[in-house]
């Protein structure tokens, strides 16, 4: 049977993650509060940060303005596209 927890990004009881995504107090908050779904949708929005900004997953900057953006996506107000993107038709 899957984990369920309650997704504070939907509102609502979804299927939990597998194991915690990222490493330290970011990712166990993720872990327990986050559900598939969700994260699905952050991993589309992460792939599109990192294809307009041109971000490097090896630069440190670069990880640490998706953490920041991350926990805004899942938990905050939400993350803006960069300036002047517009999504695929």
């Amino acid at each position: 049977m899957p984990r369920m927890v309650f997704c504070v990004k939907q509102q609502r009881e979804a299927e939990g993650l597998d194991f915690p995504p990222w490493p330290g107090a970011l990712g166990k908050r993720v872990f327990e509060h986050i559900g598939k779904p969700a994260w699905a949708a952050w991993l589309a929005h992460q792939t599109m940060l990192i294809n307009e900004n041109r971000l490097s997953p090896l630069d440190r900057a670069h990880r640490a303005f998706l953490e920041a953006e991350m926990e805004k996506f899942l938990f905050g107000e939400g993350s803006a596209p960069p300036p002047g993107y517009q999504a695929p038709a």
